[in-house]
């Protein structure tokens, strides 16, 4: 299970900042020439792609990411059902759903395939 944090922590490791100012040492060593993120720059990155996904699915959109998958809205329209236990007829109001479908190449990397 991945939480927010660990997202932030994946950024702030993964995501590497340019030095504006290059000393000796960094001509000979290419990778001394980078800085690591700061926290906050770092959380407020993740909080605004989790906004930005939010706000697009309230509004109805799908969101396509290439090579992971796409995730849908998906309305579900209200309906007369009865309660199986008591017998009573009840009504289901409408809904909107998220449905997740996963990308043949996603597929495959989990499973070990190249």
């Amino acid at each position: 299970m991945i939480n927010k944090t660990d997202l932030v922590k994946s950024v702030i490791e993964n995501v590497h900042l340019k030095k504006k100012k290059r000393e000796r040492q960094q001509w000979l060593f290419p990778e001394l020439n980078y800085d690591l993120m700061p926290k906050n720059k770092a959380e407020s990155i993740v909080n605004s792609l989790l906004d930005i996904m939010k706000s697009c699915l309230e509004k109805g959109d799908f969101i396509n990411i290439p090579g992971f998958g796409q995730f849908d809205v998906e309305f579900k329209w209200a309906k007369k059902w009865r309660n199986p236990k008591t017998g009573e007829k009840i009504f289901i109001n409408s809904k909107r759903k998220i449905k997740f479908r996963y990308f043949k190449r996603l597929k495959e990397r989990m499973n070990g395939k190249s």
